[in-house]
């Protein structure tokens, strides 16, 4: 359902996309994981028709993203970062006013703009104003905006952006019953836990290029066997639990002075908390916490790209 070929994309000297690949498959989801400036929101745009590229393939439900931009612009459904509602309108007059932007009839407006009030549970307040809506009510609205024309592709340009966690709950439960329902969505985001919750697939972009791709496990199977993080007691200590910690495995150490902090990958199992606690112990330096745990997310991208999101 969508397909991008090497697509660029340049501000002067800047380079916003260095030739990305992309591909969504009917009823999945995407996610596009990234840093602010990484090249997210500039893809996004190419891909709906509002930014045109410098060069490369946009494919969007078997239409030319490039060529045949008004057909493909009732096939689609876009939710921004910030909620594009009218706050003068009630939730009820914005759903028909998009519905008639749409060019539908008034009468089968009205009667979307009902049924998207219920399914996105703000029937009881569709007679209010939105500009007296909350955050998670104004994110749903948008989406039910977005929706309005029953589109078979979604993109949502990090929808959750700002919202309570029981807000960004109640929306993800949103996305994933208009997946069952065989709608294809592209997400971007920066929370990890959205993508490890709600993909099918991840792809990571960063500097404009497509750096990783695969699905949650994959990603994280990719960056190693596990994780430990060990905290002490003492910052004296540091040099010396150091030198112990490293010892235990053969690729690089994180160490945080300030935390009396130390994580890093290993292969083994459980047996090297065991090693670690009876070495430690052994040198007398006192154990504060200590885990074992799968990579996450995090420790991906912090190990493709070096720094954090």
């Amino acid at each position: 359902m969508i397909i991008v070929k090497d697509v660029k994309k340049s501000y002067k000297d800047v380079h916003a996309l260095k030739g990305v690949d992309l591909h969504v498959p009917k009823g999945k989801i995407k996610a596009l994981l990234g840093p602010n400036g990484a090249g997210k929101t500039t893809l996004v745009h190419i891909m709906t028709t509002l930014l045109q590229a410098d060069s490369g393939e946009v494919t969007i439900a078997g239409l030319d993203a490039f060529k045949q931009k008004k057909e493909l612009r009732s096939k689609m459904g876009l939710t921004g970062q910030y909620a594009a509602v009218d706050e003068d309108l009630t939730g009820y007059e914005n759903l028909v006013m998009f519905g008639r932007l749409y060019h539908l009839p008034a009468v089968e407006a009205k009667k979307r703009a009902t049924e998207l009030l219920g399914q996105f549970h703000l029937a009881d307040a569709g007679d209010w104003l939105s500009k007296t809506y909350s955050g998670g009510m104004r994110r749903r609205l948008d989406l039910a905006a977005s929706l309005i024309v029953h589109p078979p592709v979604l993109f949502l340009d990090e929808p959750t952006s700002g919202l309570d966690p029981a807000s960004r709950l109640d929306l993800w439960n949103i996305i994933r019953k208009l997946v069952e329902e065989g709608t294809t969505v592209l997400l971007t985001t920066q929370y990890l836990e959205e993508a490890d919750q709600l993909a099918d697939s991840i792809s990571i972009i960063h500097k404009g290029e497509i750096i990783a791709e695969g699905t949650p496990d994959e990603l994280k199977d990719s960056s190693g066997g596990n994780v430990l993080e060990v905290t002490i007691d003492e910052s004296k200590q540091m040099d010396a639990a150091e030198k112990i910690i490293t010892a235990l495995s053969p690729y690089d150490i994180d160490a945080d002075p300030e935390h009396r902090h130390f994580r890093m990958p290993i292969d083994e199992g459980a047996s090297v908390v065991v090693k670690a606690v009876r070495e430690l112990d052994a040198a007398n330096i006192k154990i504060d916490d200590i885990q074992l745990h799968r990579p996450t997310l995090d420790d991906v991208f912090i190990g493709l790209t070096g720094e954090t999101l």
